[in-house]
């Protein structure tokens, strides 16, 4: 099995501990950029080894520096309780049972300017690395490392087709891809990990594809 450098000595980050620090920060910066925007008010709902430890191990400085739009190596980690209140952000924590998930997984929610809100479930999964499961009440499954798309749709012949065709027409390729449907011909979602960056302009003519209703672009993949 090949082992790559990053899994040798780990990711650069501040803190004492990849999975309650980098991971943290990088859900932290999932839910920011699902967002676009900083919110109000954030408030996170810890499971697990996340809820028991969090203040020991900055875990809950990593997440809020994360949804501040810091990276896994910025100083301002340590400070990111004050640095919000400074921004105007408030946020809590609160412990949860989320069921039977990764021990460090995290339910955040996260309140917009204008009223409306964002949530996501993702667990931070070791070395820095994490796996998110849960977008806005849509089952997903996606690591953060590649431009990642996020569609809901209707469940019907010739979608998929549609969404990759256009994607292959402006030279995107597809990394990895995974569909999510409760029931046959119901509402179902994609999760598609991209190879090269993916524009606004191809968000709009995604959106525009008869039987989608919503795109998402969440772009980690330089933090």
């Amino acid at each position: 099995m090949a082992v790559s450098l990053f899994d040798v000595i780990g990711p650069v980050m501040v803190g004492p501990s990849s999975s309650h620090t980098a991971g943290a920060v990088r859900l932290g910066n999932v839910a920011r950029r699902l967002c676009y925007t900083q919110p109000r008010r954030v408030e996170f709902y810890l499971h697990g080894s996340f809820a028991r430890t969090y203040q020991g191990h900055g875990t809950g400085k990593a997440l809020v520096g994360g949804v501040l739009g810091f990276s896994t190596a910025d100083e301002r980690i340590r400070d990111s309780y004050e640095i919000a209140a400074q921004n105007g952000m408030e946020f809590a924590f609160f412990q949860e049972d989320l069921g039977d998930v990764h021990p460090n997984t995290v339910r955040i929610v996260a309140y917009l300017p204008d009223g409306s809100s964002c949530e996501m479930v993702g667990s931070s999964t070791g070395g820095g690395k994490i796996l998110v499961t849960r977008v806005n009440g849509m089952a997903v499954k996606f690591t953060g490392q590649y431009p990642t798309l996020i569609t809901r749709h209707q469940d019907r012949p010739g979608i998929l087709a549609s969404i990759s065709g256009l994607l292959a027409q402006h030279s995107i390729n597809i990394a990895f891809l995974e569909v999510f449907r409760s029931a046959r011909g119901s509402q179902a979602s994609m999760v598609m990990e991209t190879d090269q960056p993916v524009s606004k302009e191809i968000i709009e003519k995604l959106s525009n594809i008869e039987g989608v209703h919503e795109v998402l672009l969440i772009d980690c993949s330089d933090i």
